[in-house]
């Protein structure tokens, strides 16, 4: 059987160059926003939280859908000058270590998710807070905990006492029962807490 020549109207086909690198851009950028969405770093979370030195109490998106009742606004971003940083500073124990940092916001309520050391050395915990307008706190979860003692600051009594919780100076008006064994990371909490107050006093 002849096969039939190639008709030069085929040309026409071709897609040029250009497209090719458009398509190749435009598979980067979503492949990046995927990535970079709450609900991949979640799924990276759960991935690499094994017992018996991580525990994943909540993983970041199912806290973030439980608090906005599975209506999860766009994220925002804050970003911290010097001043914003000094302000932190003086209740987080340092500078924050990210310049910009996410939120979500709806009906006078922010929501906050971030990192903390129960002292230098210590492995990260991640935590997430819901403060409402006027600077009370409504929600404090811990999400993550690696270190292999204090994980009763995950407990829901502990997490209780945060609740209502305002700003007292550089610290809270309310008094938090401490765990023995746990002090750091009591304080930790405690100090989470208080910063998550100070992020959303400065959302403008």
């Amino acid at each position: 059987m002849k096969t039939k020549p190639m008709s030069n109207s085929s040309a026409l086909y071709r897609p040029a160059p250009g497209r090719f690198m458009l398509s190749g851009a435009l598979v980067l950028l979503a492949a990046f926003a995927l990535l970079s969405s709450p609900r991949a770093h979640a799924a990276d979370a759960a991935e690499s939280c094994k017992p018996p030195i991580c525990r994943l109490f909540q993983a970041p998106d199912a806290f973030l859908s439980e608090v906005f009742n599975g209506a999860v606004p766009a994220p925002q971003v804050l970003s911290l000058d010097a001043a914003a940083q000094s302000r932190i500073s003086a209740v987080f124990g340092r500078p924050f270590p990210q310049s910009r940092v996410r939120y979500w916001t709806q009906d006078g309520r922010t929501a906050w998710i971030f990192d903390d050391l129960g002292k230098k050395g210590y492995q990260p915990t991640t935590s997430g807070f819901v403060v409402r307008d006027g600077g009370q706190v409504d929600v404090a979860r811990v999400l993550i905990y690696k270190e292999s003692r204090g994980e009763q600051i995950g407990d829901a009594p502990f997490l209780a006492q945060l609740a209502g919780a305002k700003a007292n100076g550089t610290g809270l008006d309310v008094a938090v029962d401490n765990i023995s064994g746990a002090t750091l990371s009591v304080q930790m909490m405690v100090r989470m807490a208080r910063t998550a107050i100070e992020l959303n006093a400065l959302v403008p």
